[in-house]
């Protein structure tokens, strides 16, 4: 983590919220949408050109007119015209969407031990937020595992974990409320986090379920996302990138996994390696490829 601890909070323009989530020849995907009539227009182009004066006046007009504006989150390549998976060029930012208790899962972030500060918090209508953390290093499959992890610890928006999610752009009118609400964003640190700033548990991992027999286990989001074999998997490799004893890793999954495999020692050991495996051709392709590369909306 790269920080300087004597950064202010304070609010950020539309055209500032930009500068800072992007470089300038990055390109940012803007999403313009009319709930009334349906229509929807999305645009790519670089960062400094969507946070240019004429760029932002076409926004506030499409605005003033009944239509939404969201902007994507991390950068698409070069040459590309939408926003799929295979069109990220990197993960450059990962984020919540709290629509739930948003104040209080707020709170619990901030006061939360297992995450670091919010680089930017943004309050989407009354009581509802999104928080943006800086990141660098992640894959996009170690993203949206992360996000997945945190959703559940936080009450986020499970649907909101995928790399290509569009969130409001701050500044302007929420457009799916009765009455005007213009989304506000505060930048609370200038950091850029790594995946050992984040010490989460993939699915509470760390706890044995003999330890938490009768309580109910964390939602999880329905089965075209990962399996649970799939979790235990990216769990593995997130603990071992942030440096945990690999014997550790191997004793949390066992435990976890104890009432329904048959050799869970023999299983978690083997998710370990693979993990490890994975982890170790990922450092030898480092210096080839430094950032690995559904179009939904948040509209809260």
């Amino acid at each position: 983590m790269s920080t300087d601890t004597t950064f202010t909070s304070r609010p950020l323009t539309a055209s500032e919220y930009v500068r800072e989530l992007f470089e300038p020849g990055d390109n940012a995907a803007i999403l313009v949408r009319n709930r009334s009539s349906g229509h929807t227009v999305q645009r790519i182009a670089k960062a400094e050109t969507v946070a240019s004066h004429g760029f932002q006046t076409w926004l506030e007009n499409q605005n003033a007119s009944g239509s939404d504006v969201f902007m994507g989150m991390n950068p698409i390549k070069d040459g590309a015209y939408n926003r799929t998976k295979e069109n990220i060029k990197n993960i450059r930012n990962v984020y919540l969407d709290l629509d739930r208790n948003g104040d209080a899962s707020l709170q619990a972030i901030r006061n939360s031990p297992s995450v670091p500060a919010p680089n930017f918090v943004l309050d989407t209508s009354p009581g509802k937020h999104q928080v943006v953390w800086k990141v660098c290093g992640f894959g996009q499959e170690e993203a949206e595992s992360l996000l997945h992890t945190l959703a559940n610890q936080f009450g986020g928006d499970l649907a909101a974990t995928d790399s290509t999610r569009v969130l409001r752009l701050p500044g302007f009118a929420n457009r799916k409320l009765p009455e005007e609400f213009i989304v506000q964003a505060r930048q609370e640190s200038d950091a850029v986090y790594t995946l050992r700033d984040f010490t989460t548990h993939e699915d509470s991992l760390e706890t044995p379920r003999h330890l938490s027999d009768g309580q109910e286990r964390p939602r999880t989001v329905p089965g075209h996302h990962k399996s649970q074999s799939e979790h235990d998997w990216a769990y593995a490799k997130r603990a071992l990138a942030r440096g945990d004893n690999p014997e550790v890793v191997i004793q949390r999954i066992a435990d976890y996994r104890s009432q329904d495999k048959a050799d869970p020692n023999y299983y978690a050991r083997h998710t370990v390696a693979k993990a490890q495996s994975q982890l170790e051709q990922e450092r030898q392709n480092l210096g080839a490829t430094k950032d690995p590369e559904s179009t939904r909306v948040s509209e809260r």
